[in-house]
């Protein structure tokens, strides 16, 4: 059952499905929650890892706080909530700015990640074909808002205008840094997604144990979109995490093992 658990000097909305097996951690997407997709990996992930997911500070059930949408702060969120709840080095599944916090956590303490899998994730704030101008809110959103959010039902406005100013300057990780990730890292994105498809492969070519997965006709709503082919790629990857031996090495002729 999900419960209130005290994570970096705040109380973070966590949820844990108990196995024996490796752990999974679940990182949702800006301005969303677990519950928005677990249901899509769960099922898939729980029989073989133990899966954990949280609600970032000032996302779903988790009360907002000063600064808490800055990615700084979600990536030393992250690295306190794998430390004191995990408690053992995971495989992270991030989508969108979780990804992005997948990477950053990797980069900042490579002992608490085994791999990640960053879906349609970018690096640098440049990337999202998108000006972020408009901060609207639907009604269905509000109303869910209302429900489980511990702020204030005005604040989602404020949050979605505060989150579109971040994308404008967020993130900015260097190519070095990536580079530096030594875990196996699935990139993932929409043929269709709002970051541009070269960022991504940028992003790909970057990372020296990077595999590349574009799934044919999604967005950026790829896990929703066509889920079984996400989970999918997700599963085969995270069953063999070996490098790659393929039959006819071009961009990892120089990382191909003898």
């Amino acid at each position: 059952m999900p419960e209130y658990l005290p994570v970096a000097g705040h109380d973070l909305y966590c949820y844990e499905w108990e196995n024996d097996g490796e752990a999974v951690v679940l990182l949702h997407g800006g301005l969303s929650k677990t519950s928005s997709w677990d249901y899509l990996l769960v099922p898939a992930l729980e029989d073989d890892f133990r899966v954990f997911g949280y609600d970032r500070a000032g996302h779903g059930f988790s009360a907002d706080r000063a600064g808490s949408l800055h990615f700084d702060f979600q990536a030393k969120e992250a690295i306190a909530y794998l430390e004191t709840v995990v408690t053992e080095p995971a495989h992270l599944i991030g989508y969108s700015d979780g990804g992005i916090i997948a990477l950053m956590v990797a980069i900042q303490r490579p002992d608490l990640v085994k791999s990640i899998v960053a879906i349609g994730a970018n690096y640098h704030y440049s990337a999202p074909q998108s000006d972020f101008a408009e901060a609207k809110v639907s009604e269905e959103d509000q109303a869910e808002y209302n429900l489980i959010s511990p702020d204030k039902p005005h604040t989602l406005l404020e949050k979605t205008i505060r989150m579109n100013q971040i994308w404008k300057t967020e993130p900015d990780i260097s190519i070095s840094d990536l580079a530096s990730i030594q875990c196996p890292v699935l990139v993932m994105a929409g043929d269709d997604d709002v970051i541009a498809h070269d960022h991504t492969i940028s992003l790909y070519e970057a990372l020296p144990l990077g595999q590349l997965a574009i799934i044919p006709g999604t967005s950026h709503g790829l896990v929703k979109e066509k889920p079984a082919l996400m989970l999918a790629n997700i599963m085969q990857f995270l069953e063999d995490l070996t490098y790659p031996d393929t039959r006819q090495p071009i961009r990892r002729i120089n990382n191909q093992q003898e």
